[in-house]
């Protein structure tokens, strides 16, 4: 039986990170005076809104992946591809609120880890069917 502690632990930093982006939306529409449900107004809340909403576009194939990863094959690796994927998505908004022209390498970073549980993933829960 595998031991999910640590999937776990790393599916609430994930959901730490949605909350502070999240967070930072709002932020942003304060400080430049834009009601919701404005969605434009000013570029670095336009950016605080894109930072948001391509993390959430990100976290939905990753968490499937890295749970059936976590499940089917190595919970530590999967949990490590986690917080592999966090520290590009910090990297990501930091980049982007700065200078979306930045973003790519990040991005990148995260993507990696999405492929790398994609194979595990698929690998795995293939090889349970052979």
């Amino acid at each position: 039986m595998h031991d999910f502690t640590l999937p776990a632990l790393v599916t609430l930093g994930i959901v730490v990170l949605l909350f502070a982006l999240a967070f930072n939306v709002g932020r942003q529409r304060g400080i430049h005076k834009i009601d919701a449900p404005a969605m434009t107004g000013h570029p670095m809340l336009e950016r605080a809104i894109r930072v948001q909403m391509n993390t959430i576009e990100s976290v939905l194939l990753l968490l499937p992946l890295m749970w059936i990863y976590a499940a089917f094959g190595n919970p530590k690796v999967a949990a490590l591809m986690g917080v592999l994927w966090i520290a590009s998505r910090i990297w990501y908004a930091k980049a982007y609120m700065a200078d979306p022209g930045n973003r790519s390498k990040a991005f990148s970073a995260g993507l990696l880890a999405i492929v790398v549980l994609f194979i595990g993933a698929s690998w795995n829960v293939v090889a349970r069917l052979l």
